[in-house]
């Protein structure tokens, strides 16, 4: 796990490894890395090197052969802020250069959780009101529930309202409390109309799925995104429709 996490930061494998070999070591020579990461003693002194570089580890000199301590944990945190405020200096050019290459219309495919995130900030980016044909609860799934908090708290600071036609699935294994804070603006599907696919239409976006569960998103969720106007307003007017014509 920790390694995993180092990794996500920026680490490389080996650089993960040997940071957590000297976390657990304290101070130890290449040999002794090399044994404890089981990284051949060759890449060793090339990893090294880098993390020196970076300032997540550093030599004690004495006599005999160099030895190597970490620093503090924290110093990682700094290095995250780093490459965020490098990345923020660039950002209002990045956003320039894509505002000028959309066109009217688009099309384009997310996939898996990080897909489902990506789309989930679509919203957020359109700040408008989203309407759901077919809702499962899908972001009630665990593996994004940090990320749906700040989703949610980015959402109510917007004024983005959510309208929902559930599936019937919802209504029957949802417990009555659970259902209270959805609010009123959701109605269900007839039994006989649910499946395993949803649509959402937010502003200018028409997103379809498949791949959605109660409660739960599958690991190779596919949505197709469709980015047209008139095409959003179409599913808008339909999306009334149904509303209307559906279960409280």
């Amino acid at each position: 796990m920790l390694i995993k996490t180092l990794q996500e930061i920026g680490l490389s494998p080996n650089e993960a490894k040997i940071y957590e070999a000297l976390l657990e070591l304290k101070q130890a020579g290449v040999g002794t890395i090399s044994s404890h990461s089981k990284i051949h003693r060759r890449n060793v002194y090339d990893t090294i090197s880098r993390l020196v570089d970076k300032g997540l580890i550093f030599p004690v000199i004495g006599k005999g052969e160099n030895k190597y301590s970490p620093v503090d944990p924290g110093k990682l945190l700094e290095l995250v802020k780093e490459k965020e405020t490098s990345l923020l200096s660039i950002l209002p050019l990045m956003k320039q250069k894509y505002e000028e290459r959309k066109t009217p219309q688009e099309a384009y495919i997310y996939r898996g959780v990080e897909g489902f995130k990506n789309y989930m900030r679509d919203i957020l980016k359109e700040g408008q009101d989203v309407y759901f044909i077919g809702a499962k609860l899908g972001w009630l799934d665990p593996r994004i529930k940090t990320f749906l908090n700040n989703f949610l708290t980015l959402a109510k600071k917007k004024k983005i309202k959510f309208h929902h036609i559930f599936d019937t699935e919802v209504k029957e294994k949802t417990p009555a409390n659970e259902l209270a804070e959805l609010g009123p603006n959701h109605r269900f599907m007839p039994k006989e109309f649910s499946t395993v696919s949803a649509a959402d239409i937010f502003g200018d976006y028409v997103v379809t799925f498949t791949g959605l569960n109660y409660k739960k998103i599958d690991d190779d969720v596919t949505l197709f995104v469709l980015r047209d106007k008139d095409l959003a307003d179409s599913y808008r007017t339909w999306w009334k429709f149904m509303f209307n014509n559906c279960n409280k």
